[in-house]
């Protein structure tokens, strides 16, 4: 039976009703998110109120990108290939690839676990199979490879600055969104000069920077030396975030204590 090729699926299935942004929506999941931080399904769901038509203007603009056409082509499942640390082990001791084993076995997570986080959010929604999202499921595979490229941690801090970092790769204002409300949510929890908006808005001016990550075959990435994967890529030293613990450690401020994330 012959298999429908990635780049002849549509830009976007027919029948799907343009999305409206909805702010009241995404204020009530984001008020879930701050109650439990690990409910990570809300995230999913203030991406898409405020998405409007991001989704498919970020694939779009996948498209014309010099290795779209290729990736498509290859059509790599990420979550297995992400998950298969055997394999990636075997890759040089300085590659990105040991690098991101490292750092998903320290926090104990998977890709595949961030997919069924995905699902629960999407569950009884109808698969649309198409290019818009066949392009986001990528973005969304590509998120704890973020971590480990941008040198951002999975403390409060470093996700927010990870998403502003994201909001810039491939634009959706339900990224920023929660970047900045859980920066202000940071914010409220103490009153030093710690500069948490800064360290946001730097990760915004490094994003943009950057060559756009998912534009790139990630496999050929994942063999390179880390450093060189982000020379290549053009990302930049995250001072801010640093600056940032430092202040938290001279301070007494556990950053992983923040937005309930020790508990």
């Amino acid at each position: 039976m012959m298999t429908t090729r990635i780049s002849d699926l549509p830009l976007l299935a027919a029948g799907t009703k343009a999305r409206r942004i909805n702010p009241a929506k995404a204020w009530r999941h984001f008020r879930n998110l701050i109650a439990d931080k690990e409910d990570t399904a809300q995230v999913f769901h203030i991406v898409e109120a405020l998405a409007g038509n991001a989704f498919v203007r970020n694939a779009k603009n996948f498209l014309k990108s010099p290795n779209a056409q290729h990736i498509m082509d290859r059509n790599l499942y990420l979550p297995d290939m992400l998950d298969d640390h055997d394999a990636l082990r075997r890759l040089p001791a300085d590659s990105l690839g040991q690098a991101y084993v490292h750092f998903m076995e320290k926090e104990g997570l998977t890709a595949a676990g961030l997919v069924a986080e995905f699902d629960r959010y999407g569950e009884g929604m109808e698969k649309r199979n198409d290019l818009t999202e066949w392009y986001g499921n990528r973005m969304r595979d590509s998120h704890d490879l973020f971590h480990v490229l941008t040198g951002y941690g999975r403390d409060a801090l470093g996700e927010q600055c990870l998403l502003g970092f994201t909001y810039s790769q491939n634009p959706n204002l339900g990224v920023l969104f929660i970047a900045y409300g859980g920066g202000f949510e940071m914010k409220k929890e103490f009153s030093t000069k710690i500069p948490v908006f800064g360290a946001i808005r730097q990760g915004q001016k490094l994003g943009k920077a950057a060559k756009r990550i998912a534009y790139h075959d990630i496999e050929k990435l994942l063999a390179m030396p880390l450093a060189d994967v982000r020379a290549f890529l053009n990302i930049g030293e995250p001072t801010l975030y640093h600056q940032a613990h430092e202040r938290f450690e001279a301070e007494g401020i556990n950053p992983y204590d923040l937005l309930g994330q020790a508990a």
